[in-house]
């Protein structure tokens, strides 16, 4: 099975040195939404809350990226 890595960007790099086994590309980008889901759910991301532009990039064994969730969040008051 392919291997695929799932990097933090919200500020310094999180990068994924292990990576996740996976099927295909398909369940790559469902492992990223999820995974991203709940890091955004649970507050592991705060730096999304305060302005600041937060992304998950999916990476193949190449280093090719096959994904990249982006998000931001912005106040108005």
């Amino acid at each position: 099975m392919p291997r695929y890595f799932f990097h933090v960007m919200d500020g310094p790099a999180s990068i994924d040195a292990e990576g996740t086994e996976l099927v295909d590309v398909a369940e790559a980008r469902r492992e990223a939404v999820r995974t991203a889901g709940e890091m955004l759910a649970t507050g592991e991301c705060e730096g999304v809350l305060k302005g600041r532009p937060w992304s998950m990039q999916v990476a193949d064994e190449t280093g090719r990226l096959v994904y990249d969730l982006s998000f931001a969040a912005t106040r108005f008051t």
